[in-house]
């Protein structure tokens, strides 16, 4: 019985729910509210010998080799509820032609899903950029352009990829300690594999670390705000093009941090964005003399003198 309703016919409350058919109908009047409504319930139904009982399985996934649509033999845990040698050997017989039986991509496919999620793991990847990153090297493995390359690197290229893909910026330092893969290799994977595919992958924008790099150096909006203004004046000056995204975005987060009072080193911001010092230093000039901040920077710095005389008065 259904007791939430009413019928809008007899508005009688004595509502019928049929779980076989889907439907509520009315017990006075024989009117049907509602059809085809969809079983969110608990399928309390199992169909191996265990006793937990479950609604279906796992979704499927991009991030296993078979999708997670396979099923094996058993568990290691099985092994031990078997009551003779006989059925033990042919477990283990059966287990083993399982693994066989499977092709070698499937064998190279399951070794990179587990190569790829502990990488994206250890990135804090979301999970679509991590079904990105399979997805692209289900593609690359099915054209054969993993042939004479390290698995590592076509992952981690591939992962750096569906970064790109979805503005989220990892720069090739970060994927390559995450990687243990040469900064150099995975460029060049990576170059190969967006010319053979086709993958149209638009340049990454400064703007995209601000707010990265500014939450790791505990900046206030305040200076994120200054340093997003800052990035804008330099792209209508032309100052982003030919020049590496992180350092622009950690120079600029720089002179906004100078700017609002916020006192950050060279060392501190270059650790951030993964960049020299030197970087820094010729973003940091280059923005101070063809963004005419530093007038800006004497007037702040004059305020500063300011208040500190006043201070020492008091």
């Amino acid at each position: 019985m259904v007791e939430a309703k009413q019928c809008p016919e007899c508005n009688s409350s004595k509502l019928i729910y049929d779980e076989t058919r889907g439907e509520v109908i009315c017990g006075a009047c024989g009117l049907l509210v509602e059809e085809k409504m969809v079983d969110t319930s608990h399928e309390l139904r199992s169909f191996d010998k265990s006793e937990k009982k479950s609604r279906g399985g796992a979704p499927i996934s991009l991030q296993k080799f078979d999708k997670g649509l396979t099923t094996n033999v058993g568990e290691i845990s099985d092994i031990y509820k078997l009551d003779s040698a006989q059925a033990t050997r042919k477990y283990l017989r059966l287990k083993k032609w399982q693994e066989r039986v499977s092709t070698s991509i499937e064998r190279n496919l399951r070794l990179a899903m587990s190569e790829l999620r502990r990488v994206a793991s250890f990135l804090d990847l979301p999970s679509v950029v991590r079904d990105e990153s399979a997805r692209i090297y289900n593609f690359v493995l099915q054209r054969g352009l993993v042939r004479g390359r390290s698995m590592e690197s076509v992952i981690a290229s591939c992962i750096y990829a569906a970064c790109r893909s979805y503005n989220i910026p990892r720069t090739l330092d970060e994927i390559s300690s995450a990687s243990e893969v040469e900064r150099k290799e995975i460029g060049r994977t990576y170059r190969f594999i967006i010319r053979k595919i086709g993958l149209k992958v638009t340049p990454s924008s400064p703007k995209d670390y601000i707010s990265r790099f500014s939450s790791t150096l505990h900046l206030s909006p305040g200076t994120q705000n200054e340093a997003l203004k800052i990035l804008q004046k330099a792209e209508i000056s032309e100052l982003t093009s030919g020049r590496g995204p992180a350092g622009i975005a950690a120079a600029a987060l720089y002179v906004a941090a100078l700017i609002n009072d916020e006192k950050k080193t060279q060392r501190e911001v270059a650790d951030v964005a993964g960049i020299t010092e030197v970087t820094i230093r010729n973003r940091y000039k280059e923005l101070l003399e063809r963004l005419d901040l530093e007038d800006k920077m004497k007037i702040k710095e004059n305020e500063r003198r300011k208040k500190k005389k006043q201070q020492e008065v008091e």
